[in-house]
C-alpha cells in the first residue's frame, strides 16, 4: 500500500509541476500561462501535504505539525486553482467578463481562504472537526458548481476541454465525504486516488491544448 500510493502521489506532482512549467514556457497566450500557473499552483500546494505523507511512511519522525500545515496549504492552493479556471474559462472561450460572477468568484475563494485559517478547523492538532469541515467546504462547494457550470455550458464548443465540467463533479463527489467525514471514517481517504485521477485529466486537458496550438503555430 505504501509503495503504490506513494508513487502514484510523487508522479503525480511531477507530472502536474512538470506540465506547468512546460505550459508556462510554451505558452503563447495569456490563457495557455494561466493555465500553466493553475497546473502549478496545484501541484506545489498539494507538494506540502503529499511529501510529509510520503515521508511519513518511510522515515520514523513525528511528522503530524507538517502533514496539518500541509492540508491547510493545499486547501487555499485548492480554491486559488478553481479561481484560475474561472479565468482560463473567460479566456479560452473568448467570454466577456460578467462582474457579477467574478465577484461571486473572488466573494466565495476569500471566505473559503479565511474559514481555512481559523483555529477551530484544528489543523495544528491534526483533529478533524465535522462542523468546519462542513462549513468552510460550504463555499468552496459553491465556487466549484459556478466553475462546474461555465464550462458545462461550454463543453460542446471544442474538443480539447468539453470534458473539464466533468472531471470538477467527480473531483467534488470524491472530495465531500473526505473532507466532512475522513476523521471519523479513515477508509473514506482512499476516495482522494480518484479526485487526484480528476485533477490529472484536467491538467492533460491543458496540456493538450496549449501543446495544439504549439503545433499550429509551428
Amino acid at each position: 500500500m505504501k509503495y503504490g500510493e506513494s508513487t502514484f502521489d510523487i508522479l503525480y506532482l511531477l507530472f502536474a509541476i512538470i506540465s506547468g512549467c512546460f505550459m508556462l514556457a510554451k505558452g503563447k497566450s495569456k490563457t495557455d500561462k494561466m493555465m500553466g500557473t493553475a497546473a502549478l499552483v496545484l501541484g506545489c500546494g498539494d507538494a506540502f501535504h503529499l511529501v510529509p505523507r510520503v515521508l511519513n511512511y518511510f522515515l520514523n519522525k513525528d511528522l503530524t505539525a507538517a502533514l496539518a500545515i500541509g492540508k491547510l496549504i493545499t486547501s487555499i492552493t485548492m480554491t486559488l486553482f478553481y479561481v484560475m479556471l474561472y479565468y482560463v474559462w473567460l479566456g479560452y472561450y473568448k467570454q466577456r467578463e460578467n462582474k457579477t460572477v467574478t465577484i461571486a468568484v473572488w466573494i466565495l475563494a476569500i471566505i473559503r481562504i479565511g474559514l481555512c485559517l481559523f483555529p477551530q478547523n484544528g489543523w495544528l492538532e491534526n483533529a478533524g472537526d465535522v462542523t468546519w469541515g462542513i462549513i468552510r467546504n460550504i463555499p468552496f462547494v459553491i465556487l466549484g458548481i459556478i466553475v462546474c457550470w461555465l464550462f458545462y455550458k461550454k463543453r460542446q464548443s471544442d474538443k480539447q476541454l468539453r470534458f473539464v465540467w466533468l472531471f470538477i463533479l467527480l473531483s467534488f463527489l470524491f472530495y465531500i465525504p473526505v473532507a466532512v467525514a475522513a476523521s471519523i471514517v479513515p477508509v473514506l481517504g482512499m476516495l482522494m486516488l480518484p479526485k487526484t485521477i480528476c485533477y490529472i485529466l484536467m491538467i492533460a486537458a491543458f496540456l493538450r491544448t496549449v501543446r495544439a496550438k504549439k503545433t499550429q503555430i509551428s
